[in-house]
């Protein structure tokens, strides 16, 4: 049987993020969204953190921390409950950085990783989702055609995080033999990145659609090995987050009904209310545990797949469920921009499509 208490080293990693999440990340969430840009001094703030650079072997300058999907679960939970766009922004370094470690051969990891070591915040990405509504990550529509020592990419790709200002892309596409992963600098030839997207949540978040027009990358670019651990960590990611998402529009509603009277007596002794705020309670509770258990047999080495789709189809119905139940505990007050609990509704209503979005 797994231990559902943290380590010790978990448990101060957790508290030291959780600090960071309360005080500096969610007092910017609102301007984040109406602004619909981060302040490059919380992006720096979150760098020194280390939140990336940590898992990056000491070779290519990193601390060479063993990498954890456990603990990246415990710091993805309270960075979403701080706000998602800037939590996906702040991590987005590490869709290129922790495939590139586990399945990277030395000279890929020598190319890439020691970008992602300095001072200052560096930007990387990955192109995984597709605009199609038959978008399958199993049948990706963009191509990977071996022609000459070279791989030609052509298709495209949507929901690019930093796509316009990302030192280097992981490129999903459907080669050979299945689905496989290309590096791609960013000012490769044939690649070209559209305006940014206009999205109905994530609105602080910077997401581009991407165009591949006969993108040649050598063969060496090419990821090695099988995808699916790495998939089956981002599914267990964006299931964390979708766990801190709800978390805070549960604790939001919560304290507002204790706090608003409603014919005499506080709207949380209400039975509607309280049943609908314990099973708020109930369906949070029951997607960590399922994300938790995936991560540890990831951490663990083993066949993770089913554990990790199932966190994360759990995580994407229960989010819509806990966020809208929120605004409903607010009432006619749940609709408006002067309280949170309508942003956690709108980015919760992305994790029924999100794909890629997130490493753990």
């Amino acid at each position: 049987m797994f231990n559902l208490e943290p380590g010790e080293e978990q448990q101060l990693i957790r508290d030291m993020v959780a600090t960071f999440a309360r005080e500096q990340v969610r007092p910017l969430a609102r301007e984040a969204d109406e602004t619909g840009q981060i302040p490059e001094t919380l992006v720096q703030q979150a760098w020194e953190l280390g939140l990336v650079q940590s898992a990056i072997p000491e070779a290519f300058g990193g601390a060479g921390d063993t990498r954890s999907a456990v603990t990246s679960a415990l710091v993805l939970e309270e960075l979403g409950w701080a706000d998602l766009s800037i939590a996906l922004h702040l991590l987005a370094p590490r869709l290129v950085t922790y495939p590139v470690i586990e399945l990277g051969t030395e000279e890929q990891q020598r190319q890439v990783l020691p970008a992602y070591v300095g001072d200052t915040f560096t930007a990387g990405t990955a192109a995984l989702m597709e605009p199609s509504f038959q978008f399958d990550v199993n049948e990706l529509a963009t191509t990977a055609t071996r022609q000459n020592g070279q791989f030609v990419l052509n298709g495209s790709k949507c929901y690019v995080p930093l796509g316009a200002t990302a030192e280097h892309l992981l490129v999903y596409a459907r080669g050979e033999q299945g689905p496989t992963a290309f590096i791609v600098p960013r000012n490769s030839t044939g690649l070209s990145v559209a305006e940014r997207e206009k999205n109905m949540g994530l609105k602080a978040l910077a997401t581009y659609e991407l165009t591949l027009n006969d993108c040649r990358v050598p063969a060496s670019a090419q990821l090695a090995g099988d995808l699916k651990p790495l998939l089956n960590r981002s599914r267990v990611a964006l299931a964390a987050l979708a766990v801190g998402v709800a978390r805070a529009a549960f604790e939001y509603a919560r304290d507002y009904a204790k706090e608003r009277r409603a014919f005499g007596v506080f709207i949380a002794q209400k039975q509607a209310i309280a049943f609908m705020l314990a099973e708020m309670a109930i369906e949070i509770d029951a997607t960590r545990l399922l994300t938790w258990e995936a991560a540890w047999k990831i951490d663990r080495g083993e066949e993770a797949t089913r554990e990790a789709c199932l966190a994360k189809t759990y995580a994407a119905n229960m989010i819509l469920k806990v966020t809208d139940n929120a605004v409903q505990v607010l009432g006619g007050y749940g609709y408006i921009r002067d309280h949170l609990v309508e942003l956690f509704l709108r980015n919760g209503r992305g994790f029924a499509m999100f794909e890629g979005l997130a490493m753990a």
